[in-house]
């Protein structure tokens, strides 16, 4: 074999299965359809559970997040002026940290350049063959030249339209899919953060989400229409939007300035079974998609990595196949939960259009339940902070 496991996609999740793996004496080749500087310029979440940020120290590369990110010990829902707060280290004795996917992406670059793990940009026209044979292969296009890899295992992290998922017959899929129809319009801007913890707001006007990276540069989002361009949204116009989405308490505090990046990401929940396919296997966001209110897209790809890793490990160090035979069974598990989660947190706090008086009022009634019951708070922290692995 030329190597152990072949890893498409070199996004976080791909490089921390490579980070985990190597660190484990096991061979890896990362293969990336983008360059190093795209991959690095995505903007993505910042909000890592408990578990994540566990991984990440188990994988060596957490200094810089221990340094640098920002732990936070609760959020806040909102609906209009009530604000209910959600303490996860009383609720739970747990946090989450603030740190940018952008900055796991950087840490786990410079991990495996000090481990001199081979990551191949620029690949096109991926193909995988060989899933029941005794060996896998993997090949693709560089520089004009056509290149083969044979592996014991394919490990697909290239994400919603990589070619690891649809290299799965059609036939032998499963596809559960809900889109939402409004996207968030997410800008970042050189400015503090109106409030020390997360607000995630509920407003006639639609959601709007008080995120930060750091005490200098925020992330804030606000519900929009799916046919609406980054464009049609001016800086003055963003934060007169936002201004009346938040409570009045938070936008007395409110400081404007220039964005620096501005984009809309549409809204999804899918998930496609089985994980696994011969001596293939999907994670992160080739297997599936979460909207962004429940926070769980990179830290449900985590626990992929972290049931995979184990799994791998366990077939190539110990020639023992029982992990590689569940994984799908156990990601699926926390998956599905996951998605249950993020499905009740958008439904919570978002408008709908052609929505009826009844549904405004049961989203005022959930957030009612939560200010009043301690059992209701503890359920949303409990899958906020992450459920155990």
């Amino acid at each position: 074999m030329d190597t152990q496991v072949v890893i498409i996609g070199g996004g976080p999740s791909g490089l921390l299965l490579s980070q985990l793996l190597n660190r484990a004496g096991v061979a890896t080749v990362v293969l990336e359809r983008s360059s190093r500087d795209h991959v690095l310029s995505r903007i993505r979440a910042g909000i890592l559970e408990w578990g994540t940020v566990q991984m990440l120290r188990e994988a060596g590369v957490a200094a810089r997040m221990d340094r640098e990110g920002l732990p936070h010990d609760g959020c806040y829902l909102t609906d209009a002026d009530l604000m209910v707060h959600i303490d996860f280290r009383a609720l739970t004795g747990k946090q989450v940290m603030v740190y940018g996917q952008t900055e796991v992406t950087h840490d786990l670059y410079d991990a495996q350049d000090a481990m001199g793990t081979r990551i191949v940009h620029g690949v096109q026209d991926v193909t995988i063959h060989d899933l029941d044979q005794p060996q896998a292969a993997v090949e693709y296009t560089l520089n004009g030249q056509r290149h083969r890899l044979t592996c014991a295992y394919v490990a697909g992290c290239d994400g919603f339209h990589g070619v690891s998922r649809q290299t799965i017959p059609e036939q032998k899929r499963r596809e559960f899919e809900r889109v939402y129809p409004f996207g968030w319009l997410g800008i970042l801007s050189r400015t503090p953060p109106v409030h020390d913890e997360l607000i995630y707001a509920n407003s006639p006007h639609g959601f709007a989400l008080a995120s930060m990276r750091n005490q200098s540069l925020v992330r804030y989002y606000v519900q929009v229409p799916l046919t609406d361009r980054p464009e049609d949204w001016p800086d003055d116009r963003f934060w007169a939007e936002f201004r009346r989405r938040i409570p009045s308490e938070a936008a007395d505090r409110l400081v404007t300035g220039p964005s620096i990046e501005k984009s809309i990401a549409p809204l999804r929940s899918f998930v496609s079974e089985p994980l696994r396919w011969g001596r293939l296997f999907l994670v992160g966001d080739a297997a599936h998609i979460v909207p962004p209110t429940g926070a769980k897209g990179l830290n449900l790809a985590v626990s992929d990595v972290y049931y995979l890793h184990d799994a791998l490990t366990q077939a190539l160090l110990k020639n023992s196949d029982g992990g590689i035979d569940a994984y799908s069974e156990r990601a699926l598990q926390r998956i599905w939960k996951a998605m249950r989660f993020s499905w009740q947190m958008t439904t919570m706090l978002h408008r709908f259009e052609g929505e009826d008086s009844f549904a405004e009022q049961m989203r005022r009634a959930s957030l009612a339940h939560l200010a009043s019951s301690e059992t209701a708070r503890r359920d949303l922290a409990e899958n906020y902070v992450g459920l155990p692995f």
